[in-house]
């Protein structure tokens, strides 16, 4: 529930929001308890269409943080009322600036920008803040009309950013910043080659430094200022220290949670290089938020996303399934409601590859391998949500579930198949 994700700070009034830890005041004062590493929170990335009254009620109970789009201030001094303890997070783009409707209006910049610098205020005050190619055009993202990149790695660009957004947030009220495409590489975007680059290597270098550099000035100021400072990193498996670099103003945001690779046929790409290691030493100090998204098509990618999380489960770990591209509504998986408990031991890898992890009420363990494997569970415990795979000394047909039943827990063993994973609870 939205009320725990920083119960352990309720004494206490901070200008970090806690996310430094909760800390006495006094030296005559007993600190708070650190918080529990409780099964995976639930989280809203908000920003998709503006959110109706009954959404904003329902995400006060459910959601421990929420993230809206600028022009939605409103709603989130109402998510304040309903549930003082929720953060709520502005969206914000690193990268981009803007020129669809809304973002211009009759020729004028909105008010409240997706991203930090307005385009009719770049186009005419500093028309050198557009990338541009090899060719001097700019860079129109493919995919995403009226989205272009912008030079990241100036410092003029980057100092007026963050004096406009922290400005921005400082004065509206918002708990902090999501900070969008901190990416890795401009293909996903566009084939072009920054001008000044000859390779698309080169290119990725010329924003990735760029990008490092924005984070830590921006991320300073917005730190300095008692805000939280989330970038949405990707590919952080491709380079080493990456997460952990970029999260330390707050947290970050990993949009590809347990995403399946080889077009949906290998293991699962979070626990690939160093990403899976990052993610796991964040979680257990539990000082900034690890905001994860599962894109989920089937109750395979549900089970895989949020047992994958759950194996991260700290006091700052929250998880959300996405069953859209555009983010249009509020997410919720039968998971998240399995009861899972507390943490009792930190997550470990068995000789097969197979994740698993202990709570005070239940189980998980999950196959990041492409191959099938076997896992043996915790004797009187039954599933949640599956697994399709049926249990290995069992003829029976596989089953599904939403809700843990009540029935006599399955065989010992159970197979799970490359990418799937299983969450077990202690049956009502």
């Amino acid at each position: 529930m939205a009320t725990r994700l920083f119960a352990g700070c309720a004494a206490l009034v901070l200008a970090a929001g806690c996310v430094a830890g909760c800390t006495s005041s006094s030296a005559d004062e007993v600190a708070a308890p650190p918080p529990k590493p409780l099964a995976p929170c639930a989280w809203w990335y908000g920003i998709g269409q503006p959110p109706t009254d009954n959404e904003l009620k329902l995400a006060a109970k459910r959601y421990d943080v929420v993230v809206l789009n600028a022009d939605q201030a409103p709603a989130m001094r109402k998510l304040r009322e309903l549930n003082p303890r929720i953060k709520v997070l502005v969206y914000k783009d690193l990268s981009s600036t803007r020129n669809y409707a809304g973002a211009v209006n009759g020729g004028e910049d909105a008010e409240f920008l997706p991203s930090g610098i307005g385009y009719v205020a770049a186009q005419r005050a500093h028309p050198e803040w557009f990338a541009t190619d090899t060719r001097g055009s700019r860079i129109e993202w493919q995919g995403y009309p009226k989205h272009w990149q912008m030079t990241v790695w100036d410092p003029a660009y980057q100092q007026a950013w963050k004096n406009a957004v922290v400005a921005e947030v400082t004065r509206e009220g918002w708990d902090g910043i999501l900070a969008d495409n901190d990416f890795n590489s401009l293909s996903h975007y566009s084939s072009a080659l920054l001008t000044g680059t000859a390779t698309a290597a080169e290119t990725d270098r010329k924003l990735r430094d760029g990008l490092d550099a924005f984070l830590s000035l921006v991320g300073a100021a917005v730190q300095e200022a008692g805000k939280l400072f989330v970038p949405n990193v990707s590919e952080t498996h491709l380079l080493p220290g990456r997460w952990t670099a970029h999260s330390r103003f707050g947290g970050a945001m990993e949009e590809n949670f347990g995403f399946r690779e080889n077009g949906g046929n290998g293991g699962l790409l979070t626990f690939r290089g160093n990403e899976f290691q990052e993610l796991r030493a964040q979680a257990a100090l539990g000082e900034s938020l690890l905001l994860l998204v599962t894109r989920t098509r089937s109750a395979q990618q549900d089970r895989a996303g949020y047992a994958s999380a759950a194996l991260l489960a700290g006091p700052r770990t929250c998880w959300t399934p996405a069953t859209t591209d555009d983010y249009r509504d509020p997410e919720w998986s039968n998971l998240q409601g399995s009861g899972l408990g507390e943490a009792v031991d930190a997550a470990g890898r068995q000789p097969n590859g197979v994740w698993t992890r202990t709570f005070t009420s239940g189980w998980v363990a999950v196959n990041p391998t492409s191959k099938t494997q076997t896992v043996t569970p915790p004797e009187g415990l039954v599933p949640v949500g599956g697994p399709v795979s049926r249990p290995a000394s069992s003829p029976s047909p596989p089953t599904t579930s939403s809700v843990p039943p009540s029935s006599p827990p399955p065989p010992a063993v159970i197979e799970l198949a490359a990418a799937d994973a299983v969450v077990m609870v202690r049956p009502e």
